[in-house]
């Protein structure tokens, strides 16, 4: 893919020499979706979704050594552009908060996650590519379905115009007034076979 200026963006597989840049991602971009949200001020949250997307990165790398990925294998995404992180995407089994907001009727469908873009590089299609290389892989693993929540307003918008309606909507789920939304796609749906 073409960045600004013809600066080409690659979307490989995480590596151990990724994993400073990836945490770069997560401690600029997350604070900035909470202070988008108007939720800024909120930082033991911050910290701790931090700290969260830092153990999953970790916790792919320990899983790198799996011979043979299976359709629940975790897996993690990163763009680069110049050598640099710029970009971040997971896969990994159903999480906690999907599996409350639905009453544990995805319990068995994977999660797309950790989809971060520097504030500055966002709007490039850098995160779309990342969602497209990750079909790509669910497809090639055999994978059907996966799904995806988010609590934040901003990218709730977003992704009701990729992905549609949300399977399910919970209320107040994260105090009142503060909506979680996830939903479920088909892996067919975004590789157009």
């Amino acid at each position: 893919m073409n960045g600004d200026a013809g600066k080409l963006i690659t979307i490989g597989t995480l590596t151990t020499a990724d994993v400073d840049g990836a945490y770069h991602i997560f401690e600029t971009t997350i604070p900035e979706a909470y202070r988008q949200e108007g939720i800024g001020f909120l930082l033991d949250e911050i910290q701790e979704e931090i700290e969260h997307k830092k153990a999953v990165v970790q916790s792919v790398l320990q899983h790198e050594s799996d011979l043979e990925p299976t359709t629940t294998s975790p897996f993690f995404l990163v763009a680069r552009k110049e050598g640099k992180v710029v970009g971040t995407i997971s896969y990994g089994p159903c999480g906690k908060v999907v599996q409350e907001c639905t009453n544990h009727g995805l319990d068995h469908v994977g999660t797309l996650g950790s989809l971060y873009v520097l504030p500055e590089l966002q709007g490039q299609g850098i995160a779309s590519a990342l969602i497209t290389a990750l079909v790509t892989e669910l497809q090639k693993r055999g994978v059907a379905q996966f799904c995806l929540d988010s609590g934040y307003r901003i990218a709730q918008q977003k992704w009701r115009q990729k992905f549609g309606e949300p399977y399910v909507v919970t209320k107040d789920y994260w105090g009142e007034g503060s909506e979680n939304m996830v939903w479920l796609c088909e892996v067919k749906d975004f590789t157009g076979k």
